[in-house]
């Protein structure tokens, strides 16, 4: 049986004026999958996850959501909306409401992008904020809250709306050190429920255990792709090898 795929870019080009960001991009996302995109800064691996969530327009090529293309003219604007709805992003910073709290954070957003009503979305709240471990803060402002705890109430937030697949733009970055871990393991935990997932990440070793298929880029084009052992134990291209090499043991 073939595999369905839930994202798939072909041929994605994205430039802002003579600076080409990505060229020739190919790749796609099997339900149920987790891939990671690693490589160096500047590469263009958080413009790829913007093009997808449609933050970027993109210069030439297509996306495709479950096999709709949101990036043909004609695409009925109800589905590409509800397209849209179906990709469930996380971004560095953890982009809460900071005059509402961690309920209403994501009461709130419910209300506005799905139309829930208050007692459906409190519900929803509740038992997102119970699998990220933090239901006892739901009462509590972004402010009294940990790097970590606030981008597990972003977590909680895009589960909420029952996304097909969720996008990590390195999800640690903005973390000390020892907060890094607690959101890792809700990575973890989302795999385990089989939740499909497109991950941005520099956390080398987390990457390799957790991806299914580990896509390296550089100066905006796909080096290789493989599977995480394959691309860990034996990457076909030297550059490859040597960016983890670098990487692994700085």
């Amino acid at each position: 049986m073939e595999s369905e795929k839930i994202i798939e870019l072909k041929n994605l080009k994205k430039q802002y004026g003579d600076n080409v960001v990505l060229k020739n991009i190919n790749l796609h996302v099997d339900r149920g999958e987790v891939v990671s995109i690693i490589g160096p800064s500047g590469s263009g691996k958080s413009t790829i996850l913007r093009c997808i969530v449609d933050l970027e327009s993109i210069t030439s090529g297509e996306v495709l959501i479950e096999g709709n293309n949101l990036t043909d003219k004609n695409v009925d604007k109800k589905i590409k909306k509800q397209m849209l709805l179906k990709t469930g992003m996380v971004f560095q910073t953890f982009n809460l409401f900071p005059h509402m709290s961690v309920r209403n954070n994501i009461v709130k957003t419910l209300k506005v992008v799905k139309k829930i009503d208050v007692t459906e979305a409190e519900n929803i709240a509740k038992n997102m904020l119970d699998l990220v471990g933090l239901s006892d803060k739901i009462d509590n402002f972004p402010n009294q809250l940990s790097g970590g705890q606030k981008q597990r109430v972003a977590i909680a937030r895009a589960l909420a709306l029952q996304p097909d697949i969720m996008l990590f733009d390195e999800p640690t970055s903005a973390l000390d050190p020892e907060l890094v871990k607690e959101v890792l393991d809700i990575i973890r935990k989302l795999k385990e429920k089989k939740i499909t997932m497109l991950i941005v990440s520099h956390e080398m070793n987390f990457v390799r255990e957790i991806s299914d298929r580990v896509i390296v880029m550089e100066k905006g084009e796909i080096l290789e792709t493989g599977t995480s052992s394959q691309i860990f134990e034996n990457p076909l291209s030297q550059r490859v090898k040597e960016f983890l090499n670098t990487t692994i043991n700085s």
